[in-house]
């Protein structure tokens, strides 16, 4: 009976202690995470693109993404021919994005055509080409909106 009563006691106490493993874990990696993330020269996000350059993403006021070039000391780059097509939200109702270049103060960033969907956490995917005839690069990131 004794061998029973210890079994069904250990048993009891891994079913309570798992979820709090497991929530202790999820916890740390969302931390560890949020550590990796560079701020970039307007606070938003930088991305390190597997082609050599880097760029910043922002969002504005009515929801649409900025991107702004940088050097290897997070400075801006002045736009030159570079171009982006890109594609963020879910897979089930994506919203496609074409970014031109702003006007006036915002003449050294890329802006999107449409605001990004809702929420906290933006899937996207970015299709870069630094001039006409160079091959485009895929970026694929997740913008934290908080």
């Amino acid at each position: 009976m004794k061998t029973k009563l210890k079994l069904t006691t250990t048993l009891l106490l891994a079913l309570f202690a798992s979820p709090l493993a497991f929530a202790a874990e999820d916890h740390d990696h969302d931390h560890k995470h949020e550590d990796h993330v560079t701020q970039g020269p307007n606070g938003g996000h930088v991305i390190e693109s597997k082609a050599g350059f880097s760029f910043e993403v922002t969002v504005d006021k009515e929801r649409k993404a900025r991107v702004l070039f940088l050097d290897k000391d997070n400075k801006p780059v002045a736009l030159g021919e570079q171009s982006i097509t890109g594609i963020a939200g879910e897979r089930s109702a994506p919203t496609k994005l074409t970014f031109s270049t702003g006007t006036g103060k915002d003449a050294k960033f890329l802006i999107s055509d449409k605001a990004l969907p809702a929420g906290a956490h933006v899937p996207m995917i970015l299709t870069i080409k630094t001039a006409p005839d160079a091959k485009a690069i895929t970026e694929r990131f997740e913008l934290h909106l908080h």
